[in-house]
């Protein structure tokens, strides 16, 4: 489907413009074409506001715009997309009507080309600056460290909302300062309102030390992180590592296997659990060192729930989001490429909405600082230039709870100026008892984009007049909060934002080499191994071997012994090196030895598409059609050339 705007202005002059509504494309007038249109028109916009019907209006578009009076103007809009554009509005002077067109099959024109050329380059708010993909030097080869990274088909003309998370998607926080203010106000509450003694004040926070993906048994005080198998390959009880054997007694040697989920394990999917995994870890080591400072009751299960008390005590007294607020520049990285992106959206045709569990104060300030560099105490104070990127804002969404349909959160709208909540039936304002039309509840017909507090997605489907959920792309940094949800519940497209897979993909290339001499050096110990094999049962089934030859084959059996424990302490020194070279302790984040990790499982199940940053969108066309590489099992491998 594509979609055609039609504009009547009766106050334009029969003479034709010189610059009509295609430039430097030649119309031809039509006054008999003219009254009928304007008879059809007339018929279609007989009230102020209507619904347009989904039934395909059949109309020799060739024909109108090869014949069309300049007081007709159509405007073209990417096919595939309905729009936001599906009511009609009149204006003094000007009526405007949209109404879809079959056009896929139709061949390309030059009228067509410099139209949507002309259309590429703008943009909703008048600027003239070109997209990125579609800029001077723009469709060239992608840096690997922006590029998108596909997992299943996804066709972006199929799309017709893209709604985004705000915190660690659209807002990136820098770890060294952002999680540093975190771990400080956590460790005060647990010192001032949970009692624990005061020298954890003097307590600092390596910010680098864990990583995502870890899973922390709340029970046993220790940190783990584990293949896609659920098999855990590193283990360290507080920052003490765990042998191989100590892991194995502990993990691997019950009749059944544990599920690693809660509640008695806590999984580090989020950028925001780092710092009370690191906080976990060090009250670890602290009662083991002094069991006297800590009641004999507090175990260390019990100790992770005063830690998630302590955070939760963080953020709702304020004392994050004050901070924030204050000095954003201080915590969240600037951002420039936001408003092109928006923009490149919105120009596509398609609606976008942001859905975040921050309430509407913090938002507005996050989004202010994103969109415009906006601050509450510096020289542009915050306003809500921002809402015109979106059409819907929702906030205090309570994911993943919000991604239940039936979940029975009342939906608030959220007066942008006062904060005021207004009750609503599923969107539309409700009028207050003894006042059936207040003027607040008349100004938010008004308004472009509505913003709200609560409610559930099928409220934003409605609000968005979703059909299909596989319409919908939303993209977040949460695995579990933003896209196993939203995936596994709704069947949403969706994209994750994973900030480390830019360093991960560069040093991936860097040790590209070091990679094939590990694959090298495990074929080399496969060999050894299996030609030890050989011998052994050689000399223990063949009864006819003579003395000689068992000789030789005993010193032979010796020499590949010994060769095997080089080539194995050599390998797994190698593999220990390259490890550390993405993260001293846990190694690279998708990866755990040669399995794929349970963060990177994870990804691969729930995520259509994955990221380093959302702006990263911005280097692609918006009609791309994503396509994953090709899948492969163990046993294609070495068949198929790669």
């Amino acid at each position: 489907m594509s979609e055609w705007c039609l504009s009547w202005n009766p106050t334009l002059s029969t003479a034709f413009p010189s610059s009509g509504c295609f430039p430097g494309v030649p119309i031809i007038r039509s006054p008999e074409f003219d009254s009928q249109c304007l008879l059809l028109f007339n018929s279609l916009t007989s009230t102020t506001t209507m619904r347009l019907s989904k039934r395909q209006l059949s109309l020799p578009l060739s024909l109108c715009i090869s014949t069309l009076s300049p007081r007709f103007r159509f405007h073209h809009f990417p096919a595939k997309f309905p729009t936001r554009r599906e009511s009609l509005h009149t204006t003094t002077g000007t009526s405007q009507l949209c109404f879809n067109s079959s056009m896929e099959e139709q061949k390309p024109s030059a009228l067509s080309d410099n139209v949507l050329q002309s259309h590429t380059v703008g943009s909703r708010d008048g600027c003239d600056v070109p997209h990125k993909w579609s800029s001077p030097g723009g469709g060239n080869k992608i840096d690997i460290s922006k590029q998108i990274f596909c997992n299943r088909s996804l066709n972006m003309r199929n799309i017709i909302a893209v709604g985004f998370d705000m915190d660690y998607t659209l807002a990136q926080y820098k770890s060294e300062t952002f999680e540093s203010l975190a771990y400080d106000g956590t460790v005060r509450k647990l010192v001032y309102d949970l009692g624990y003694p005061n020298e954890l004040l003097e307590w600092t926070f390596d910010w680098n030390y864990m990583v995502r993906g870890l899973v922390l048994d709340k029970k046993r005080g220790n940190i783990l992180k584990m293949d896609r198998h659920k098999y855990v390959k590193v283990a360290y009880h507080g920052f003490r590592e765990l042998s191989k054997d100590a892991k194995v007694d502990i993990y691997g040697s019950s009749l059944v296997r544990d599920s690693f989920d809660e509640p008695d394990y806590a999984l580090i999917d989020t950028l925001f659990s780092l710092a009370e995994a690191y906080l976990f870890a060090q009250l670890v080591d602290f009662k083991d060192y002094n069991p006297e400072k800590i009641p004999k009751d507090v175990d260390y299960a019990r100790m992770y729930k005063d830690v998630r008390a302590a955070v939760d005590l963080c953020h709702r007294d304020g004392t994050l989001k004050q901070m924030v607020a204050k000095e954003p520049n201080r915590y969240i990285n600037e951002d420039t490429t936001i408003v092109p992106l928006m923009k490149m959206i919105r120009d596509s045709g398609r609606s976008t909405f942001l859905v975040t569990n921050s309430l509407w104060d913090y938002t507005n300030i996050v989004m202010n600082f994103l969109c415009g560099g906006r601050t509450v105490h510096g020289p542009h104070t915050c306003n809500f230039d921002w809402l015109q990127y979106f059409d819907v804002v929702i906030t205090g969404s309570a994911k993943p709870g919000f991604f239940h349909e039936e979940s029975r959160a009342n939906l608030f709208e959220v007066e942008p100026h006062s904060g005021m909540l207004i009750d609503t039936d599923n969107g539309t304002p409700m009028a207050q008892v003894g006042d059936p039309s207040p003027k607040i509840l008349l100004k938010s017909k008004d308004k472009g984009c509505r913003v709200f507090q609560g409610g559930n997605v099928g409220h934003l489907h409605s609000l968005l007049s979703i059909e299909s959920s596989s319409q919908v792309l939303y993209v977040g940094d949460h695995i579990y909060g933003d896209i196993l949800r939203s995936k596994k519940v709704l069947g949403w497209r969706t994209m994750l934002v994973v900030p480390e897979l830019e360093k991960e993909v560069e040093l991936l290339w860097e040790l590209r080499n070091m990679r094939k001499e590990l694959i090298l050096m495990r074929n080399e110990r496969d060999s050894v191994e299996d030609k030890i094999h050989y011998l052994n049962w050689s000399l223990k089934c063949d009864d006819d071997i003579n003395e000689n030859d068992k000789q030789e084959m005993l010193s032979a059996l010796k020499e590949l012994e010994s060769k095997r424990d080089q080539v194995r302490l050599s390998h797994q020194q190698a593999q220990r090196d390259s490890h550390q070279k993405f993260h001293k302790v846990w190694g690279q984040l998708m990866k755990t030895g040669y399995q794929s990790s349970r963060f990177a499982h994870q990804v691969e199940r729930f995520a259509c598409l994955y990221t380093s940053q959302v702006s990263n969108l911005r280097l692609y066309s918006p009609d791309k059609y994503y396509r994953p590489s090709e899948d492969f099992m163990s046993h294609e491998f070495h068949i198929l050339p790669l």
